[in-house]
């Protein structure tokens, strides 16, 4: 088959889980026998421009940058690119993108959409954000031949508001236990000896509130901050205004090895995001055999299970700090877990639900539709 993937900044992954799954899953397609496309645009990293990569074909279009419109404007390129381009199927990412899917239907092109997590939640959307998303969410349903979830929690949602299954496809955890610690010294860290926070400075994903944590906490073990915003620059001042002397911001770390030290070696790695489904990050730290300290939802329990502890405030967190750090045993017993929950999520299981669903696109996707309403869902973890 011939699959185009769209909606995301592309590959190779330097931001998002999106662009994650796109690298794991399209490199695996590749190597199944399929054409991969991978509709791409510039970011923030300084990448350089390929016209291939890990054998997928790259199509790079620009966008307006811009937090509103540059997803929107860059996906609506991509689909009037496609559809004068076609192939056998289309995997677009996101719920917002949903209304270019008439471009696709019109080029005869079968679309399956990824819907996400809960966008109009983000705080960075006002009014009007938060409505377009809602729009957006029923839009997916209506013009999709089939919807992807990648949690089951963001599955129900779908179930019990539209009334759509959906093919229900995780990510995989990455295995990085033997990765070393040789960067570490580069930015004067030393193995177990600070905790971690990765992600995007955006109210949901509660990097104020885990700052906050770790100065009520007194903690003198560092807190090591990986991330930041474009567009939320208010919110990246309250969050530095949070901060003990013993915090560290480093920024975006574009550095997969220096990243993938740093989650290997904390202490403990601490979650915000809650609005999501499975994220990326979570899955790295578990496939680091760090443990996990997260924000109390329900995304967060399905994938983390035994390797964490979960807060609901800063006081709460302020308090996991301390005991975390007082508790040599605890700390084993959760490091221990990680195998196990990590073990749920394989990227050859992902592939293989994406293929999968790629073939019932492809096959007759008149049937999808029906397939979802029997049931046939795809539950693409591990036993």
């Amino acid at each position: 088959m011939r699959i185009a993937m769209m909606g995301t900044r592309g590959v190779p992954a330097t931001y998002g889980g999106f662009e994650t799954a796109i690298e794991e899953v399209g490199k695996r397609l590749v190597e199944r026998g399929h054409e991969v496309v991978v509709y791409c645009r510039d970011t923030s990293a300084k990448v350089e421009r390929q016209e291939s990569y890990l054998g997928m074909e790259l199509v790079h279009l620009p966008a307006l940058h811009t937090k509103s419109l540059e997803t929107l404007t860059h996906s609506g390129l991509s689909a009037v690119h496609l559809a004068a381009h076609r192939t056998d199927a289309a995997l677009v990412f996101n719920a917002a993108n949903a209304v270019w899917l008439p471009i696709l239907k019109a080029a005869r092109i079968p679309a399956a959409t990824h819907v996400d997590g809960l966008e109009w939640k983000r705080a960075k959307w006002g009014g009007v954000g938060k409505r377009y998303y809602r729009i957006c969410e029923s839009l997916a349903v209506k013009w999709s031949k089939a919807l992807i979830s990648d949690a089951q929690g963001i599955a129900d949602y779908y179930t019990e508001k539209f009334s759509a299954e959906s093919y229900l496809i995780a990510y995989g955890a990455p295995d990085c236990r033997a990765v070393g610690h040789r960067r570490l010294a580069a930015v004067d860290l030393k193995p177990r000896g600070y905790h971690l926070v990765v992600a995007r400075f955006e109210p949901e994903n509660h990097v104020e509130m885990i700052v906050e944590g770790h100065r009520r906490s007194g903690s003198t073990m560092p807190l090591v901050v990986v991330g930041s915003s474009p567009y939320a620059d208010e919110y990246t001042a309250r969050v530095k205004a949070q901060a003990s002397e013993s915090v560290r911001f480093l920024g975006g770390v574009w550095d997969q090895e220096l990243l993938n030290e740093l989650y290997a070696n904390a202490y403990v790695y601490w979650h915000g995001h809650s609005v999501g489904g499975t994220n990326p990050s979570l899955l790295r730290a578990l496939g680091s055999g760090t443990a996990v300290a997260g924000f109390d939802v329900s995304f967060n329990r399905e994938v983390a299970g035994a390797a964490g502890r979960f807060f609901t405030d800063a006081g709460h967190a302020a308090e996991l700090f301390t005991e975390l750090e007082q508790d040599p045993v605890q700390l084993h017993r959760l490091r221990k877990a990680t195998e196990a929950e990590a073990a749920r999520y394989d990227w050859e299981l992902v592939t293989d639900g994406y293929e999968q669903l790629c073939r019932d696109l492809v096959e007759d996707p008149r049937q999808t539709r029906r397939q979802q309403e029997n049931a046939e869902v795809k539950h693409i973890r591990a036993a």
